[in-house]
């Protein structure tokens, strides 16, 4: 399958003295950067994410490695996706992706398919476009919600879901910064506990659920406006012009404090058919 790239990470090495660039061209130079696909190299330097102790992309490797159809939903730009192939030491014999963002179908179809793998645009909600019992092995990271039955319906008897999804309160340290205190039951449908009621009620048995805060740190303005951008759900209908007085309060803060520290919300789930 060739060498495995390193996998799409946050995990990078942070800066050692403040920017001396203006609010102004950090905030422009943080609005002009492209946002499709899951590559995250852009925050080098800039912003920082630890990373969950599973590590996903090489487990999924390996399990694509005994695997002989699998579907990964919501696959991005297939960045992830591509480097667990990279890990494996074979693919399974039918692969295929699916992903609804028109700019990440045009990534992840350029990426994947020199691996003969087909991206199949499908939106978030709809239902998959695959025959019941297709796949031994589904897998997703971060989707915006898992549909459990569908899930269910497109696994194989025996078959598994094996995924990372971003759990509660997820960097809620900046999502208040700029929409104020949120109630819990806000992202309550994120918690793993729900999450495992949905599948069991789909018909699927849980076989491995682990959950991990992680520390993030954005040490420029610059980083959290691309975040904001790339992560849309964060702070629904973000834009530089409406925001600004939040981002430009945020731009003193780390600029007499450091960097800005929030916490990522992870978790590994494994179902099985």
């Amino acid at each position: 399958m060739g060498g495995a790239r390193p996998p799409p990470t946050a995990t990078i090495t942070s800066m050692t003295s403040p920017d001396p660039r203006t609010f102004e061209d950090l905030v422009a130079e943080g609005a002009a950067v492209p946002t499709d696909g899951w590559d995250f190299s852009w925050f080098e330097g800039r912003a920082t994410e630890a990373r969950p102790s599973w590590g996903y992309a090489t487990s999924l490797g390996g399990r694509l490695a005994t695997a002989t159809a699998a579907l990964d939903i919501q696959t991005g730009g297939g960045e992830v996706l591509d480097f667990a192939l990279g890990t494996a030491p074979k693919a399974p014999v039918l692969m295929t992706a699916t992903e609804g963002w028109p700019p990440n179908v045009a990534k992840a179809t350029a990426l994947l398919s020199p691996r003969g793998i087909a991206v199949v645009a499908v939106s978030e909600d709809a239902p998959l476009p695959f025959a019941d019992g297709t796949f031994d092995l589904v897998g997703s990271r971060h989707p915006v919600k898992p549909r459990w039955a569908e899930i269910a319906r497109v696994l194989r008897p025996g078959g598994t879901y094996f995924a990372q999804h971003v759990g509660p309160r997820s960097v809620f340290e900046l999502v208040e910064h700029f929409l104020g205190p949120l109630p819990e039951e806000q992202s309550s449908d994120r918690h793993p506990d729900r999450e495992r009621a949905g599948a069991e009620a789909a018909g699927l048995e849980i076989v491995d659920l682990r959950a991990e805060r992680l520390r993030m740190e954005f040490h420029d303005i610059a980083a959290v406006v691309h975040f904001l951008r790339k992560v849309v759900w964060m702070v629904p209908g973000f834009t530089v012009a409406r925001y600004e007085p939040q981002l430009r309060s945020l731009h003193e803060r780390i600029a007499a404090d450091g960097p800005f520290v929030a916490h990522s919300s992870r978790h590994l789930i494994e179902a099985r058919k």
